[in-house]
């Protein structure tokens, strides 16, 4: 099977990717989804200590995150497998690692030993830490960003302890900002014919997602805490108890709070001098969180969504997964995708987020068995019959 582009958008490109368990196939997914012809490579079965970081094959994170790809075996480790790398590196495009900074080096895929193969060749490489520092050498772990970026200091109730989001923000961050950094190489390629080294980390990317939190101590010194559902900084923007469970309410400004009290039968509130401005109503957000909770708790949180867009105030409802999938606007925007798996059977994966009028991307193939094109892709690059005989009896494929 040759590759299948889910796109023409990004179908030029040929990407080797040599990343694994988040941040880096999240980088690479973007390009897939698009139609890059991207090249999974791993290693074979019991070579890699690491073996199986990304979880189950056949699971829904995996699944979920090398879909649109080719997948071939190259043993690394070997010296036949990287002179195997480099002929494939020679008519690459992009290459994607998120190995510990100092692996690239050991095995001859750094920047200037890809460039001398290549000079076009954009490397993109995602750290925990980045590629320098006194903490290059330190593993990257998601949490581990969330903490020292600062992102779990503001996350949480106050008193409560740090707390971790939901979902792997350092990582999926870290790879959409590389992927980024990619696109913007392979456009500045266009000019000077020259490829470059991209370079992502998770640090970085957790403290570049705080955007106003950090811009706050950087500019004026205030060292922003936790306030749970709340606004840091613009009140009443907050979750609120309903009837019969939970809104978000985004009253941010004064005319959305001119709009929001009487909207809940509350207009006197508008008169009280501690919500007189946002400062204020940031200030005693504790009051006026009581004062509307207790209005909110008159009716179920689908009226309280009605009444509140019928006034023009922002609102909505706080839904688990099965509520998300279920939600009409959510399925209008196609956020479950479906694609066809040879063993799984008929599978949905979440959709690309980002939509192109002309050429968007598409579910044109589902994750592939490993080493399922290892063969094809060295048939492409000129290896013959017998030569691929000998790379597989060597245990290098």
């Amino acid at each position: 099977m040759t590759h299948i582009p889910a796109s023409t958008a990004l179908s030029r490109f040929r990407v080797l990717d040599l990343s694994r368990v988040r941040a880096g196939p999240t980088c690479v997914k973007q390009l897939a989804d698009f139609g890059a012809d991207v090249i999974k490579i791993e290693s074979p079965p019991g070579v890699d200590a690491n073996e199986g970081m990304g979880g189950p094959r056949a699971g829904p994170d995996f699944q979920n995150l090398h879909r649109n790809k080719r997948a071939m075996t190259l043993n690394l480790k070997l010296a036949e497998g990287r002179e195997v790398f480099a002929r494939l590196a020679r008519t690459a495009d992009v290459v994607v690692e998120n190995y510990r900074p100092d692996v690239k080096f050991r095995l001859g895929i750094d920047y200037a030993s890809l460039k001398a193969i290549n000079p076009r060749i954009v490397l993109a490489s995602i750290s925990g830490f980045g590629q320098d520092g006194p903490y290059r050498e330190r593993p990257g772990f998601d949490q581990i960003a969330q903490g020292m970026s600062g992102l779990m200091s503001v996350t949480g109730h106050p008193g409560q302890g740090p707390m971790r989001t939901g979902a792997a923000i350092a990582d999926v961050s870290a790879g959409l900002y590389a992927a980024l950094g990619i696109l913007t190489a392979l456009l500045e390629r266009e000019v000077s014919g020259e490829g470059q080294w991209v370079q992502s980390s998770l640090l970085m990317s957790g403290i570049a997602l705080l955007d106003f939190q950090a811009a706050r101590y950087l500019m004026d010194g205030e060292v922003p805490g936790q306030v749970g559902n709340d606004h840091p900084t613009s009140m009443p923007t907050s979750a609120y108890a309903t009837a019969d469970g939970y809104i978000n309410v985004g009253a941010s400004g004064e005319g959305m709070w001119k709009r929001l009290c009487p909207a809940i039968g509350r207009a006197e509130l508008l008169a009280r001098a501690e919500f007189d401005g946002a400062a204020k109503r940031a200030s005693n957000r504790s009051a006026l969180n009581d004062e509307l909770n207790a209005a909110f708790a008159a009716k179920k949180s689908e009226e309280w969504i009605s009444v509140l867009n019928a006034a023009g105030v922002p609102c909505g409802p706080i839904y688990s997964m099965d509520q998300v999938f279920a939600d009409a606007q959510v399925q209008h925007l196609q956020a479950a995708a479906k694609v066809k798996h040879p063993l799984l059977g008929e599978i949905r994966l979440v959709n690309q987020a980002v939509g192109l009028s002309r050429t968007p991307a598409t579910m044109a193939s589902a994750t592939p068995e490993i080493g399922q094109h290892t063969d094809e892709v060295l048939a492409e690059a000129g290896y013959s019959a017998v030569e691929i005989a000998h790379l597989r009896d060597h245990k290098v494929v």
